[in-house]
């Protein structure tokens, strides 16, 4: 039986956008063209750059991004004419043909409370922003804000008259994170079933219960072709999808998921590691991809089978991703073998009773202190050296 030809899954990178909304990481104009052009190597679809009827500031991101950075370019608008209108005038003169991504809320809690409109309302002002959008662009989205919690009739009801309206794509955000993979895929499922090859289902899901890439998975597994994420998975709350992760599953899954992106892997820690410097707020150490401790081992069996096999303990090798090369933490859970290589790399050659020495020093060293440098290493070796040196003078 032949491989059936993976889908394209398309990467819509909103960091610039929803990522900033983190508190404390909004960014410059300066800064957001910086990060744009290091998304554009990093090979993502479409980029969100703001919401220009925020503030001026987003106004003018967006238009810098979009003249600057050769890639199709978003700008976010509520449903309404001043909003389309504003984000329209933003896109005007960018590289690629832009898109102009349209949103309204269609969950009960947020149309009863929010909103105090009815289905009927929403559904007529969905498509007529489209309308207006499409007057300016071929390109439109369409996003059904809280679509995790909206009725799947309503909601492919609202799918329908804008895809009619002209919106070539359709988000279903998981907006506050609720949605589990099983509930949420079927959702899309039915979604995707309904719009057929009229228009992309996109998602968008936040990470609420830590769950925005399994959710994200389960969507493309059911028919979405476009994911929203962002870089270190910044965004409100406990932020987004984690663009670096939910690529790298596709990647390393290919045997089980059949689906590709555009995306140049090798850029991801640069990636990560540019939007750090820009905000001044890093990633936690087990971060999955781009932590400090991705790949690094510090378990003596672990070390051990690392040292004779990477692929012991490695699924992911660390140049594919940009990192540098794989790490052996030495610390009390370590082992003679880890160590005996930190020392060659040293420049020590220690026969084994040396090391025997050396390691029992490091144990009762390690015991008593979080981590140990390579000086003290040297330290500790050199005392052993000296030591077996002074008895053979003796």
């Amino acid at each position: 039986m032949a491989t059936p030809t993976p889908s394209k899954v398309h990467i819509f990178d909103t960091t610039l956008r929803d990522g900033e909304q983190s508190p404390g990481c909004s960014m410059t104009v300066a800064e957001k063209v910086r990060l744009a052009h290091k998304l554009s190597d990093l090979g993502v679809d479409i980029m969100e750059a703001g919401f220009p009827i925020a503030s001026a500031g987003d106004f003018e991101a967006v238009q810098k991004v979009g003249r600057e950075v050769a890639v199709k370019v978003a700008a976010l608008a509520r449903c309404t004419a001043l909003d389309v209108e504003r984000a329209a005038k933003a896109l005007e003169g960018s590289k690629v043909a832009p898109r102009i991504h349209v949103f309204l809320a269609t969950s009960d809690v947020h149309l009863k409370y929010k909103l105090k409109k009815t289905r009927a309302q929403v559904l007529e002002e969905a498509a007529k922003a489209v309308t207006l959008a499409r007057r300016y662009v071929e390109d439109v989205e369409f996003s059904a804000e809280d679509g995790g919690r909206t009725p799947v009739e309503y909601l492919i009801e609202v799918a329908r008259a804008v895809v009619g309206a002209g919106a070539g794509t359709v988000n279903i955000p998981d907006t506050v994170g609720y949605g589990i993979p099983e509930e949420y895929g079927a959702l899309i499922g039915q979604v995707a079933r309904a719009l057929g090859s009229s228009a992309v289902v996109s998602v968008h899901c936040h990470n609420d219960l830590g769950l925005a890439v399994a959710n994200s998975l389960a969507a493309v597994q059911n028919g979405a072709r476009q994911i929203e994420c962002t870089v270190n998975g910044i965004g409100e709350r406990a932020g987004n999808c984690s663009l670096e992760e939910i690529v790298m599953v596709l990647k390393t899954r290919a045997d089980k998921l059949p689906f590709v992106t555009g995306i140049r892997t090798e850029e991801l820690f640069p990636a990560s590691q540019l939007l750090t410097e820009i905000i001044g707020v890093g990633v936690q150490p087990n971060k999955a991809i781009v932590g400090r401790n991705a790949f690094a081992h510090e378990a003596g069996i672990h070390q051990d089978g690392f040292l004779k096999e990477r692929t012991t303990y490695e699924i992911i090798e660390p140049h594919s991703v940009g990192v540098p090369e794989s790490r052996l933490v030495l610390g009390k859970h370590s082992g003679r073998h880890a160590l005996n290589s930190r020392c060659t790399e040293l420049g020590l050659h220690l026969d084994k009773d040396q090391l025997d020495q050396v390691y029992a020093r490091f144990s009762a060293f390690t015991d008593t202190k979080k981590g140990i440098l390579d000086e003290e290493i040297l330290k500790l070796a050199n005392e052993v050296l000296a030591g077996g040196a002074s008895r053979k003078t003796a």
